[in-house]
């Protein structure tokens, strides 16, 4: 299959900090079937790439000692050509910048943004890395979305910061959702999600991975050490559940029903495949 096309203001990389990298990789290995590389201890202070089918889907960082108290996550980044411009964009779009941009030795440039929701994410403007081998796939990120408590703003927010072309995929009380691009060719969506994030919890972006049998993926989550935020459950988009990793990270696994994988639930088999999942 051919390396995907990885579009400015798109998602295009993915990473993790973990509070224990290899109790990380023994999780995300098992489950997704990735293998591992790390970088130069001294360059990258541990930064782990990792593989799947020999191409590369997501990175691993530990923590910081001063990170001690921020919750384990997953990062998406958006990508640029230009990283100064976006931070500036950034922050006359509404945004704010939690992490100026900085150079990573060899493999481009980085920095972490916070939108006009408060959903933290990360641009990546690269040189030798250049992001994801691998979309679409099991093992492979499948869907990126922001759940937006402040979705007018977020929509306009990422329309003039990051340049997207938006699509409106539903406006109705009960669902709004927006897309980065449309139909099958969406890379990612906003959704307002003031009903659905509980008490507590800001906007955020959020990650579908992609698995052969949501069920039995999410008997390994558990096997493994993590937990079920949400089962598993068909909707129009595959079959869909949410998960923890053993140190806490929140991520969405993603079964495509479209590609003839039998579900093990009661729903029945609907068009999948990367579209918008509510």
């Amino acid at each position: 299959m051919p390396k995907p096309e990885l579009t400015v203001g798109a998602p295009c990389w993915a990473d993790l900090m973990t509070s224990d990298l290899e109790k990380a990789k023994a999780f995300y290995g098992e489950l997704f079937g990735w293998t591992f590389e790390g970088g130069d201890e001294e360059k990258y202070g541990g930064y782990t790439t990792a593989f799947k089918d020999g191409e590369q889907v997501a990175g691993l960082m530990p923590k910081d000692p001063e990170q001690d108290a921020m919750p384990d996550a997953w990062t998406v980044y958006l990508k640029t050509d230009d990283i100064q411009r976006t931070a500036m964009k950034v922050q006359e779009s509404g945004g704010q910048v939690f992490m100026p941009p900085m150079g990573v030795p060899e493999q481009g440039h980085m920095a972490v943004f916070g939108d006009a929701g408060g959903a933290a994410f990360g641009s990546w403007q690269p040189t030798r890395h250049t992001g994801f081998g691998k979309l679409a796939e099991p093992g492979s990120p499948v869907w990126f979305e922001v759940m937006s408590r402040a979705y007018p703003q977020t929509v306009k927010f990422y329309e003039e910061a990051l340049g997207w072309e938006t699509e409106t995929m539903s406006d109705t009380p009960e669902f709004r959702y927006t897309t980065l691009g449309s139909g099958a060719e969406a890379k990612a969506g906003i959704m307002d999600a003031n009903s659905f994030l509980p008490e507590g919890i800001p906007s955020n972006w959020q990650i579908y991975w992609g698995v052969e049998n949501a069920d039995r993926a999410v008997e390994a989550v558990q096997r493994l050490g993590g937990q079920v935020v949400r089962a598993a459950e068909d909707t129009p988009f595959g079959r869909i559940a949410t998960v923890t990793d053993p140190m806490g990270a929140v991520f969405l696994i993603h079964q495509d029903l479209a590609q003839g994988q039998p579900s093990d639930g009661n729903g029945t088999e609907t068009a999948g495949g990367v579209q918008p999942i509510p």
